[in-house]
């Protein structure tokens, strides 16, 4: 459901802090938006050099930009509670300071999404969604994460 998309210049994280910022974006959305942790996707993009402008000129330095893309519905001091999460975890798992955190939250409409073959649920229904789930369907999204 959530999509988190982490862009960094080519060759700036490792593994082992990719994995960590997953590990981060996937709590921080679970815990503040309220939502299974199997729902929560982190893609990375490296963006080689010159192919990323901030004001008109080519990136340089450290930064990292997490855009995330969740589910309507929730309020706005949730959002803001689950910017400044991100901001603060995704800095740290990535050694980065925070001012080169910049951190993006975008509303969808559930009606506009479907997963799993199904249009989602509004926020906080998602039991009774996963309930409606063939049983193989569901299965195999309740085992997902399951040994991260």
């Amino acid at each position: 459901m959530p999509t988190y998309t982490v862009t960094v210049p080519e060759g700036r994280l490792s593994a082992e802090q990719k994995r960590r910022i997953a590990a981060a974006v996937t709590a921080a959305h679970c815990e503040v938006a309220v939502a299974p942790k199997y729902f929560a996707q982190v893609i990375f993009n490296e963006v080689k050099h010159g192919n990323y402008f901030l004001g008109g000129a080519a990136l340089h330095g450290d930064h990292i930009f997490v855009h995330g893309q969740i589910r309507a519905g929730r309020s706005l001091e949730t959002k803001h509670s689950l910017i400044i999460r991100l901001l603060y975890d995704v800095a740290e798992a990535a050694g980065m300071p925070r001012s080169h955190t910049w951190v993006y939250i975008i509303d969808v409409p559930s009606a506009q999404m479907a997963e799993f073959g199904r249009i989602l649920p509004e926020p906080g229904k998602e039991s009774a969604w996963a309930e409606a789930l063939p049983e193989s369907e569901r299965t195999r999204m309740q085992a997902i994460g399951l040994t991260a």
